[in-house]
């Protein structure tokens, strides 16, 4: 384990080598002493993951490999963070999410509780990329929403609570709480007998 800054760590956690804890974000470079991440008790740290300062990890946390957690990241309790999943910063999220394989969450993005998200999904925060000097924004998933795998998400889209998206899908629109969204671009429909929570 690299620990760069200091890092405040709970108890019992398992870590796997090599990891990266508290690395330091750009405004860092150049300084000797600065705050690097917190993470609470009873987390499992597997190899690869990198964890960069002003990080706030809650309790039973669990990554897989190869993830980045970029600054200013704050995440609750009992969140699992799959393969290869990159956060990108300045994001919000709740407790008891699941973050499926090589999901991309981009900065400024607001993930609520007991979310699940699958693998390959990207969310974006950027309509117009490349843009310099604009406020990205980053989708909002509300609580209890599902997002199936390899689904792209555009910029300030809000999933509603309990919603789902089908796997393969674009959204380029609010999901209204507990309606299914499918397609290219997404339609919204009832969700199916049996789909809800």
């Amino acid at each position: 384990m690299q620990n760069y800054g200091t890092n405040n760590l709970g108890k019992n956690i398992t870590v796997f080598n090599p990891v990266f804890l508290g690395f330091p974000a750009r405004y860092h470079l150049g300084l000797d002493l600065f705050t690097g991440c917190s993470i609470g008790d009873n987390a499992v740290i597997r190899p690869g993951t990198t964890i960069y300062a002003d990080v706030t990890i809650g309790e039973s946390f669990s990554s897989g490999h190869n993830v980045m957690i970029r600054e200013k990241t704050i995440i609750g309790n009992q969140v699992s963070i799959g393969t290869g999943s990159i956060i990108e910063g300045y994001t919000t999220i709740g407790d008891r999410v699941n973050l499926q394989s090589l999901v991309y969450i981009p900065t400024n993005t607001s993930i609520e509780d007991d979310v699940f998200i699958g693998p390959n999904t990207v969310l974006t925060n950027d309509r117009y990329p490349p843009r310099n000097n604009v406020q990205m924004e980053g989708p909002v998933i509300q609580e209890w929403a599902r997002i199936g795998a390899n689904v792209t998400i555009l910029p300030g889209v809000i999933i509603g609570e309990e919603a789902l998206v089908a796997a393969g899908s674009v959204v380029t629109k609010d999901v209204p709480a507990g309606m299914l969204a499918v397609g290219s671009p997404a339609r919204h429909k009832p969700l199916p007998m049996g789909a809800g929570r």
